[in-house]
């Protein structure tokens, strides 16, 4: 009796495991880092801190700052005690006026009384996603962008 050419069942699987070993290593890889939640959790954590400037600098009739600290992803807001912490992976750029630069990677945006701002736009970014937070310099306005 002539035997039958073909694969086994154990050799299909080993196969298959290898192909999906190999695929999680080639497309899993340029997407490590911080995720899409991670992304837009950043840029409302940084809308919400401020407008929390905004309203804290409204209620008190004094200027309020939210400062961010880019190479650490924190920022601190008027009143709070603890820093607000970014995911790791989240790249920042901010985009302020000169007045309120500290040093190359840390600086603020303020907002008076009136609800005006010195105005910026902090970039959260992750590899080529990424969302744009706004702040208009007269109305003081916070907003969210793609």
């Amino acid at each position: 009796m002539k035997a039958q050419a073909g694969f086994t069942l154990l050799e299909v699987i080993v196969v298959l495991a290898i192909g999906a070993v190999i695929y999680a290593v080639l497309l899993a890889g340029p997407l490590r880092g911080a995720s899409s939640a991670d992304l837009k959790y950043a840029a409302r954590s940084l809308a919400s801190g401020l407008r929390q400037a905004q309203a804290s600098a409204m209620a008190t009739r004094r200027d309020a700052v939210l400062t961010l600290d880019l190479d650490s992803r924190e920022f601190t807001i008027p009143g709070d005690v603890e820093p607000h912490k970014l995911p790791d992976g989240v790249d920042l750029k901010l985009y302020t006026a000169q007045s309120e630069v500290a040093s190359e990677r840390r600086g603020a945006i303020r907002f008076y009384p009136d609800g005006s701002s010195t105005g910026g736009r902090v970039t959260v970014s992750v590899g080529k996603r990424k969302y744009l937070v706004d702040v208009d310099w007269l109305t003081g306005r916070v907003s969210i962008g793609d």
